[in-house]
């Protein structure tokens, strides 16, 4: 055993000085080798096992956090996030997504941008309204998502049109029919109408909606300054009578005014934003002027009727006010007689225009004695 041990100290000693340095490199190479190796591995596990965490993790805290850095409490949505919620099911919440595409926000008939603000209103309504009840909260998400950062997810929905909104429920799965789309009679009394929408689809509590004042107390402050200002002025005009209110053609132009703009609809299309036409769906060169569809009407549908309903209204004032002057009675007859066939047909197309808008027909009935 000794004699082995001599022997092969004998010739390790006797090598060569060059082989001594290659067993040497190739030892050291070996050891850069397994620590590589063993590095690799380490992350490898490492970002498998991030990954994992990651999916497996519910999505909710995120959107919670999203919400509460949020002004308006509405989320932005994109591509890598919605997939991220839709990769868990089913979830505990349901998310309300507007569809927005900023290139559509100069056609007015389209109203992105109200409805975008509308929508935003009713998240933020929701989410003060609630804030003591977090159970509630966690019921639902309002989401903003926009068709120039998130395509992919426009296609998933399969949108081809705007505005749009869609309801996405706890336990969808396939997003082009299973989600709930909100209808256009949904949209007519904008944040209101979104909010009883969602009470009903997702079983939630929005509450009231809180609007922003009209005028803050800076400006208000600046208006009562110049009423206080120029009080003395019109008190001194109003003494002397020199004023428009002492001009009775200022009160019945102001009275035909208000008798137009009371049947014509112009506070329903002021307070909804309603556009004064739309182009057509099937012809985009062509104008729509009446929408036919209970809810909603436009702008130059308004006018056509109380243009329509005016007529009939400043002929019977001719005829209380005027034509009992006349003393020529066969002047009177004649008259009266153009007044109610024009009458009549004025209000014969507002019901002809109401019937095909909703389907609802007027009827007469003649007495029974006459049959």
């Amino acid at each position: 055993m000794l004699f082995r041990y001599f022997i092969t100290f004998t010739v390790v000693y006797n090598l060569p000085c060059n082989t001594l340095s290659l067993i040497n490199l190739h030892n050291q190479q070996l050891n850069s080798l397994r620590l590589l190796y063993l590095m690799a591995t380490m992350a490898t596990t490492l970002t498998s096992s991030l990954s994992s965490t990651n999916s497996s993790t519910d999505p909710l805290s995120e959107l919670q956090s999203l919400r509460s850095a949020s002004d308006s409490a509405a989320i932005h949505l994109t591509d890598s996030l919605f997939r991220r919620i839709l990769s868990h099911h089913p979830r505990s919440f349901s998310l309300l997504i507007f569809f927005d595409a900023t290139q559509l926000h100069n056609k007015p008939e389209l109203q992105l941008q109200s409805l975008k603000s509308e929508f935003k209103l009713v998240a933020k309504s929701f989410f003060e309204n609630n804030q003591g009840n977090p159970d509630e909260l966690s019921k639902v998400f309002f989401g903003v998502i926009e068709f120039g950062e998130s395509q992919a997810t426009f296609a998933k929905f399969g949108v081809n049109s705007l505005p749009h909104i869609r309801l996405v429920g706890p336990t969808d799965k396939d997003m082009k029919s299973e989600p709930v789309k909100m209808d256009a009679g949904d949209f007519s009394r904008l944040a209101e109408s979104m909010a009883e929408f969602v009470e009903s689809r997702a079983n939630v509590v929005v509450g009231n909606i809180v609007r922003p004042p009209l005028v803050s107390k800076k400006q208000m402050g600046f208006i009562v300054l110049g009423v206080l200002i120029m009080l003395p002025f019109l008190i001194k005009r109003v003494i002397a009578g020199d004023t428009l209110l002492h001009d009775w053609k200022i009160w019945m132009s102001g009275a035909v005014f208000v008798y137009f703009f009371s049947v014509s609809g112009a506070m329903f299309n002021i307070i909804r934003k309603m556009p004064m036409v739309i182009p057509d769906r099937n012809d985009p060169n062509k104008l729509v002027f009446f929408y036919q569809g209970s809810g909603m009407q436009l702008g130059a549908e308004g006018f056509a009727v109380g243009f329509l309903y005016t007529i009939v209204g400043l002929f019977l004032a001719l005829m209380t006010h005027v034509l009992v002057r006349v003393r020529n009675v066969n002047a009177q007859r004649l008259v009266m007689i153009v007044a109610l066939f024009v009458s009549f047909l004025a209000v014969n197309r507002v019901v002809l225009l109401d019937n095909w808008k909703t389907g609802y027909g007027i009827h007469g009935y003649w007495p029974s004695s006459w049959n």
